[in-house]
């Protein structure tokens, strides 16, 4: 028996669960483990001390009243997450406590003591409400962005809204999964059906859908979610999200009919070119042909007498036509190279230059000219635009030359990634006037010019073909140099292009 009650005594001791045991209306302190005396924080000098006496802080709460009513009814009282404040180390603090007050009945049914068992759930207290905290702030988050919440049960098929989720689907209340799908707009069931259905393996559902309202007008939404599996793997609900679209759907039909008509416009814009260019073309040859077959019969007549301001003036005159000539050739090429498909087919770069120089053999000779092709390679592309590409540049080289100084122009190549394919990079770098690097992006504008038309000719739609060339090839150009001190353009080809026209 004695070892039964030191048994009996060590485990109560050793239990990490706070107990104590009280005794007759004054609550003495029978017994009290040392979790107990650890929770109370008043030292272990307590056995034989009166509950109050310990803990004269509970005094006024709820805490000692429930203990005399055991006391006195014999009725056990339980209680859970309950607030006590307790004075430990001097310190009032607030704890959150499991506790109970069991009775203890002698043989003849007196309840002469209680045992109270208890504990502190102050941490999960804590944390139970930053999860609330945390939910709530979700929640409001959810509700202040308009988006609706939904979970559908896979077994039951009920369906579990937020409101606004009921707004945005236009029902009142609780709605069934089928009822759901109901107010989908029947060209988006299928939609809906294989979303879902997808869903079950990818555990992710995303679709568009409109919504039927009550006045049978349609409005688009946006459903998310995922599934949830049991234990098993076997799913059990779906949930997410849904999302009223409407405004951004109406504003891509707004956008997309903008475009449209600008696209037509542009259309329109491009003919309209196309057509000033066909009349440039036709319409000002003949004049500007008349004009220099004038000019030369006047200049060739043996009656006339011309003076030194009369040959100057018609020099001037032959000129100008020759200039009027070259500006209506540019604005053809420049305004018909986006109309016209070209074919591609293999180019070796080299054999490019050589007829550029055979074509160019007059200037070239004329200034005494080097032209360097080095190791050029083959590409892909339109023959007839790369060909217009490289005798621009040299031609431009060509003009751009110092007074007393022979052209010098060098082409070379090198191997290179663009946009991560196979390409070459081209150089072709003079020897004349320069550019100032402020002007390098400027050249490449459509009428640029950066000399004097009457030092230089041309019409400044050669480098602006450059460009639309390049760009036509999925390719760049781009221009550095040195006012005097040459000028390097360096044009950057794929090998292949991934079409079989341009």
């Amino acid at each position: 028996m004695y070892e039964n009650i030191n048994l009996l005594k060590d485990i109560v001791d050793n239990t990490p669960l706070p107990i104590a045991v009280y005794i007759g209306d004054e609550l003495t302190i029978e017994l009290a483990n040392a979790a107990m005396i650890k929770t109370w924080g008043k030292g272990d000098q307590v056995l034989g001390k009166n509950y109050l006496e310990v803990l004269p802080e509970i005094k006024k709460e709820d805490f000692f009243q429930q203990a005399i009513n055991t006391l006195k009814t014999g009725v056990p009282f339980h209680a859970k997450d309950k607030k006590v404040d307790l004075i430990i180390d001097g310190i009032l603090k607030t704890h959150y406590f499991n506790y109970s007050f069991i009775p203890l009945i002698d043989e003849n049914g007196h309840t002469y003591g209680i045992m109270n068992t208890g504990a502190d759930v102050t941490e999960i207290h804590i944390a139970k409400l930053q999860v609330q905290s945390a939910e709530e702030r979700l929640r409001m988050a959810i509700d202040s962005s308009g988006i609706g919440t939904y979970e559908i049960d896979l077994d039951t098929k009920k369906v579990k809204t937020s409101g606004n989720f009921n707004s945005i689907v236009g029902i009142d209340g609780e709605i069934s999964n089928e009822e759901l799908l109901a107010k989908l707009h029947p060209e988006d069931l299928n939609i809906a059906k294989k979303a879902r259905e997808e869903a079950l393996i990818t555990g992710k559902i995303c679709y568009e859908s409109r919504i039927i309202n009550k006045d049978k007008s349609a409005r688009w939404t946006k459903i998310s979610g995922r599934v949830i599996n049991d234990e098993n793997g076997k799913p059990t609900a779906i949930i997410g999200i849904i999302q009223d679209i409407q405004e951004q759907k109406e504003f891509e039909e707004e956008l997309k009919r903008q475009v449209a008509e600008n696209t037509d416009e542009l259309r329109r814009s491009n003919d309209d070119l196309l057509h000033f260019a066909n009349v440039v073309s036709h319409d000002l040859r003949e004049p500007v042909r008349k004009i220099k077959i004038f000019n030369n019969l006047l200049r060739n007549q043996k009656d006339n007498t011309f003076n030194e301001s009369s040959e100057k003036y018609l020099t001037k005159i032959d000129q100008s036509t020759l200039r009027m000539n070259d500006i209506i050739e540019g604005i053809l090429n420049y305004s018909t190279i986006d109309k016209t498909q070209q074919n591609i087919e293999k180019i070796d770069l080299q054999d490019v230059i050589e007829n550029i120089k055979t074509d160019l053999e007059l200037i070239i000779k004329e200034k005494g000219a080097i032209l360097n092709a080095v190791a050029l390679p083959e590409i892909e592309g339109a023959l007839i635009l790369i060909t217009q590409l490289f005798y621009n540049l040299i031609q431009n080289a060509l003009k751009f030359s110092k007074a007393n100084e022979p052209p010098r122009v060098i082409i070379t190549s090198t191997p290179t990634l663009l946009n991560g394919e196979d390409a070459v990079e081209i150089t072709i770098k003079d020897n004349g006037i320069g550019l100032d690097p402020a002007f390098a992006e400027r050249i490449f504008t459509a009428f640029e010019r950066l000399n004097s038309k009457d030092q230089y000719e041309g019409n400044g739609l050669g480098l602006a073909l450059c460009r639309k060339i390049t760009k036509r090839h999925h390719g760049t150009i781009t221009a550095t140099g040195e006012k005097g001190n040459g000028a390097k353009f360096i044009v950057t080809l794929p090998l292949k292009q991934a079409s079989e026209n341009i």
